[in-house]
């Protein structure tokens, strides 16, 4: 059953979203141009990111694309404007792409890259800011920014974490093409599969998700993002101590334990 939670596709230029089943699929549709961004469906993914993470009706999101590349990075016609761009006006067209970047990595609702083509420049952006990314073996990766005199600097924090600082070091600097083996051996994404295995791919991970208690999903990503790369010092347990107490003491972790002792579902898993 298609759920409707007020997002309708027609409401965007460059997107396509579905939700059912509580997964929501937010589809890159610019194929065109190998799913290049512009200020436009910066500005797009901003809201619909947003708005899925804020709905009870979805426990997980999908970033897709159409055509055969994932994203090819900037538009180049967004990029022909932007020289033309005064300091003030780049600083502010950097922030939009950054705030962009943040708000889907800091989506409460687990997010997953489903790549079937090559990812170039700020696409390496966007798989990295999401929690899981299955790529088909075809796809090729680039950092490419530094062949056209750029650096890759909004997309950086995120790319650096999920590529490996020394990984970086050389693909930051080479701008060579690697390959989904690679991206593999590196840990930037975590399956590589068939063209015709990508959608049961994504589909079993989603259902995985789906089982799991959203409250409690929501906790582990907040927790991976407080303690991965932090010193362990006692401010960092006292707030483990806390985050354990908290949820075991939630609605949703009282009802698990108690279905886990019962042998029943959790009532997250009863349908509607």
């Amino acid at each position: 059953m298609t759920k409707d939670i007020n997002e309708k596709s027609d409401n965007y230029k460059s997107l396509l979203v579905n939700v059912e089943q509580y997964v929501a699929t937010v589809t890159l549709n610019r194929p065109e141009i190998r799913n290049a961004f512009n200020d436009e469906m910066i500005a797009e993914l901003t809201e619909v990111f947003n708005n899925l993470g804020a709905n009870d009706e979805v426990r997980v999101i999908v970033l897709a694309a159409a055509g055969k590349a994932f994203c090819a990075g900037a538009d180049l016609n967004w990029m022909r404007a932007m020289a033309d761009y005064s300091y003030e006006e780049n600083l502010a067209d950097a922030d939009k792409l950054a705030q962009m970047l943040k708000t889907i990595y800091e989506c409460p609702k687990p997010t997953i890259a489903a790549i079937q083509g090559d990812v170039y420049a700020g696409g390496m952006g966007l798989v990295a800011v999401c929690d899981v990314a299955i790529a088909v073996r075809i796809a090729n990766f680039c950092l490419s920014e530094v062949r056209l005199g750029l650096a890759p600097a909004t997309i950086s924090p995120y790319v650096i974490r999920a590529l490996g600082a020394r990984a970086s070091q050389r693909y930051f600097l080479s701008a060579e093409v690697f390959d989904s083996k690679k991206a593999r051996q590196l840990g930037f994404i975590h399956e590589r599969v068939s063209e015709e295995s990508l959608d049961d791919a994504v589909e079993a991970f989603c259902a995985k998700v789906v089982k799991n208690s959203p409250e409690a999903v929501k906790t582990c990503k907040r927790l991976l993002h407080d303690v991965a790369g932090a010193p362990i010092t006692d401010e960092l347990i006292a707030d483990t101590v806390k985050g354990i107490a908290d949820i075991r003491s939630s609605e949703q972790g009282k009802e698990g334990v108690q279905a886990f002792l019962q042998k029943r579902q959790p009532n997250w898993l009863i349908a509607d």
